[in-house]
């Protein structure tokens, strides 16, 4: 009976032993099975999103180049707009200046002429004719007189500089009226000294052909 039972009890101790170390050989691959599958999936999501992320990330490089390539573009155009603005203004500048400095010589050689005329005109002069004119270069009319007049007409004061333009313009008037009286006294067989009526005529021919303004207010009327 013992060596029946002992073999027995080996049995069950082998099947006790199989029992125990089929559930310790089974249990730890179903453990270890567990962590393997859940780790795989954030591996493989890291490598998706790695290879989706290089091609967007060499996308992204590609668009800032294009973009810097058109802002490059627009700056160069810019500049060569402004540059030619700039010849431009610089031309036009030049022309100006040209324009100016030729109507300066311009005016020097009139003023050159005029100089020379005048000295062959007074070269030319009789002694008379030579008195009447240094005469009429000294005589001039007195400011205050004509500074009284322009302020009473204007009703303000005037600078010193208006009353010696008033009475060069005057002076200028007054050698006018009276050359021409003088040729009317001409035109009519007389000799001079001029007289009023010579003066009157002067001042009536002037009127006709514009050259006095009336000072007369005259009312039109519409019909």
């Amino acid at each position: 009976m013992e060596e029946a039972g002992e073999p027995g009890c080996e049995e069950s101790g082998d099947s006790g032993s199989t029992q125990e170390t089929f559930p310790a050989a089974s249990s730890p691959p179903g453990l270890g099975a567990a962590p393997t599958v859940s780790e795989e999936p954030p591996a493989a999501a890291e490598k998706t999103e790695g290879e989706a992320g290089e091609p967007g990330g060499g996308s992204e490089p590609k668009a800032d180049c294009q973009a810097g390539e058109v802002n490059s573009q627009e700056g160069l155009e810019l500049a060569s707009t402004e540059t030619e603005d700039s010849t431009l203004q610089t031309s036009a500048a030049k022309k100006i200046k040209i324009e100016i400095k030729e109507k300066k010589e311009k005016k020097q050689k009139v003023d050159e002429d005029e100089i020379q005329k005048m000295q062959i005109l007074v070269s030319s002069f009789s002694e008379e004719q030579l008195n009447r004119y240094e005469m009429y270069r000294r005589s001039a009319f007195p400011k205050a007189a004509i500074k009284r007049l322009v302020q009473s007409i204007t009703g303000t004061s005037v600078s010193q500089n208006v009353v010696i333009a008033m009475s060069g313009i005057s002076k200028v008037f007054a050698g006018e009226v009276v050359e021409e009286a003088l040729d009317v006294c001409e035109k009519w067989g007389e000799l001079p000294p001029l007289q009023p009526k010579h003066m009157r005529e002067a001042v009536r021919r002037l009127k006709s052909r514009g050259q006095i303004p009336n000072s007369k207010y005259k009312k039109i009327t519409f019909h």
